[in-house]
């Protein structure tokens, strides 16, 4: 999964070059995402790059190439397997099946996030479940595998697949996913401490981590979660 300025910059070049035939400027790339200087946009153009967003075509002026955009990025289920019916738990506890019927919608699963020490940050789809639309509401959702055991007071387990809503911000108290510095990810709680932000875990064992403001960005809030017996 993109960061938001990453999101925001990969469409802006894609946007251009439809639209010209050639890739933004740095100074026009700076001036749309509103930063201070070329070297964020760098620092941009390099993680997309490696994630394989975009290409840099040698010998040319702007020479950037959008390989690919977000969503289309799909993973196939291997033939001969059946896809996974899970169980689902929602908030009160109570499991309840996820038949496979009009009112349900396929998830990505992003792979794999910290519930412990942060990860690097999450990159692309690896599956696709379907989960019930009563769970999801309006909005953008995904999923991802819990690595760790730091939330399990809350009831979050290791190997859990929680399912996220897609936004950029939270109120203190809820369960979030919190990009750190722009390159690690964690599910924490979040509060709000005057001016600045904790990320707390549901596990006496760990212990809150506090930033500023400008060090977390919110990626996304826990809805539900789904669990598998083995």
């Amino acid at each position: 999964m993109l960061t938001r300025k990453q999101h925001e910059l990969l469409m802006f070049i894609h946007e251009r070059i439809k639209e010209t035939g050639v890739s933004p400027s740095f100074d026009e790339m700076k001036e749309a995402l509103d930063l201070a200087s070329k070297s964020g946009i760098h620092r941009l153009i390099t993680a997309l790059e490696e994630r394989g967003f975009i290409r840099r075509l040698a010998h040319r002026a702007r020479a950037l190439e959008v390989t690919k955009l977000p969503e289309q990025a799909t993973t196939s289920q291997p033939r001969g397997r059946q896809p996974f019916r899970p169980d689902v738990i929602q908030g009160g506890g109570r499991p309840m099946a996820a038949e496979p019927a009009n009112d349900t919608r396929e998830l990505s699963l992003m792979g794999k996030i910290a519930a412990g020490t942060p990860i690097a940050a999450i990159e692309h789809e690896t599956a696709r479940y379907p989960v019930p639309e009563a769970m999801l509401g309006a909005g953008e959702h995904y999923m991802l595998e819990i690595e760790g055991d730091s939330m399990i007071e809350a009831g979050i387990l290791n190997g859990d697949l929680v399912i996220i809503k897609s936004t950029d911000t939270a109120t203190s108290g809820e369960i979030v996913v919190a990009l750190v510095e722009g390159e690690e990810a964690t599910l924490k709680r979040l509060r709000k401490k005057g001016g600045s932000i904790a990320l707390e875990p549901a596990n006496r064992n760990y212990e809150t981590r506090i930033f500023g403001p400008d060090q977390v960005e919110v990626q996304g809030k826990l809805v539900g979660l789904i669990r598998r017996y083995h």
